[in-house]
């Protein structure tokens, strides 16, 4: 990744630590999520959201979040919702 590329995306785990405590706030996220009421469908909707802000402002940091990017990227709108779907099924 070059140089301007770098500094216009964001660090993640700066602001997030690791894998494991992303998957914990994610797990907390859900979790808060369904207390006040929320479907699993607009849960989907707004991993989702977030899925596209991710792949479009943060720095992958690993060979596995270049691939997770790239997917993304490639994927049609209701793949990225399944790909979103997952990654909540996940932090159950």
């Amino acid at each position: 990744m070059d140089v301007d590329k770098k500094l216009q995306c964001i660090n993640m785990m700066e602001y997030v630590g690791d894998w494991a405590e992303w998957r914990k706030n994610l797990r907390r996220a859900v979790s808060v999520g369904k207390k006040v009421g929320m479907s699993e469908d607009e849960i989907e909707a707004l991993a989702t959201q977030i899925g596209d802000f991710l792949a479009q402002k943060v720095c992958p940091a690993t060979p596995e979040e270049e691939l997770l990017k790239e997917m993304w990227h490639v994927a049609e709108p209701e793949e990225r919702r399944i790909i979103a779907g997952l990654m909540v099924k996940m932090s159950e």
